[in-house]
This record gives C-alpha cells, sequence and structure tokens, in this order.
C-alpha cells in the first residue's frame, strides 16, 4: 500500500505533466511500487530528458528546493533538481546517464522505448519498465534491488503461467 502523502503528490504531478508536453516516467521505489514490487517508497523520481527536466522545474517553481543543474555523482549523471511537495521530496532527472564497467558513459535512455503506464486512482501514470530498472539498477552497483526486481519478475512469470493454465483448464481459451 502507498501511502496517502505520495498519492497526493502524484495527483498533482499528473495534473501538471499529463497534456503530453513533456516526456516523464516515474522510476526508482514508487515505480516499482506502483508495479506491485514490494519496497518502501522514500520519495518520488521523476525521469525525463534534458529539456524536460527544466520544465518539470518550472511547472513547480513553487516547489523548488534546489534547481535543476547538470550534476554527476559516481556511476550516474543527468540534469538533476528537487522539488519539495506537501513535505515529499520529489527528484528531478534529466538525461540520465549511467557508468559502463569500463568507465564509458551510455547514452540517455529513450523513455519512449521503456516507458509502460498503470492506472492508479484513475490516473494514468507512466513507469519506467522492470527490466529497465532491473538492468539500471544493476548497472548502478545496486544488487539487493536488483535482485528484489528479478525475484518479483519470476513470481509474475509464475503468476502469468497459472492464469494461462487456468483458463486454459476451464475452457476459456479454444484452439481450434
Amino acid at each position: 500500500m502507498i501511502d496517502t502523502r505520495y498519492l497526493n503528490v502524484l495527483r498533482k504531478l499528473h495534473a501538471r505533466l499529463s497534456d503530453g508536453k513533456v516526456n516523464w516516467a516515474l522510476t526508482g521505489s514508487l515505480s516499482l511500487a506502483l508495479q506491485g514490487v514490494p519496497v518502501q517508497v522514500n520519495d518520488i523520481d521523476v525521469e525525463t530528458d534534458k529539456a524536460g527536466a527544466y520544465e518539470v522545474e518550472r511547472l513547480f517553481s513553487e516547489f523548488v528546493h534546489r534547481k535543476v543543474a547538470y550534476s554527476s555523482a559516481g556511476r550516474i549523471r543527468s540534469h538533476f533538481g528537487v522539488l519539495m511537495i506537501d513535505g515529499v521530496k520529489v527528484e528531478i532527472m534529466g538525461d540520465v546517464q549511467k557508468r559502463s564497467t569500463d568507465g564509458t558513459w551510455e547514452k540517455p535512455a529513450d523513455l519512449e522505448r521503456y516507458k509502460r503506464f498503470v492506472e492508479v486512482e484513475g490516473m494514468q501514470l507512466p513507469v519506467l519498465s522492470l527490466d529497465y530498472e532491473y538492468e539500471g539498477y544493476l548497472k548502478l552497483g545496486r544488487t539487493e534491488k536488483s535482485e528484489l526486481i528479478k525475484k518479483w519478475l519470476k513470481t509474475l512469470t509464475r503468476m502469468s503461467c497459472s492464469l494461462y493454465q487456468s483458463l486454459r483448464d476451464s475452457g476459456v481459451m479454444y484452439y481450434g
């Protein structure tokens, strides 16, 4: 269950970003939780492109806690900023790049390729796919989180196979 504080902030984000002018998606723990992964949510992470990061900052100017600026920390770099909305930290990340083990930086992800939508309280919220999140956490060396996602993906596969078997056995699925 996701805390109502996060849901209330999601409503604000959705209201200002759902017009399609900003290419964005939720990532991190909230994205995982919205997709069923059993994780503790501590903040909201919004991934976008470079222009989108500065546009999100503009659209939520009254909530800016840290202005968007190009930032690099260890194995990740982006146009990064922080909003504080009703006591909830919202991190904005534009044109995220991860450093490979050989030291080179990957190109920013094509968000459209990895974007999925989940419905929450009537909102269609963009999230990054669990496969993409899994790979990202691996690249960042966050093996505990990547293993949690991997375990959840296996659970989903088993559930899907069980549902398929049940539908086939019940005669709901017909093969001619």
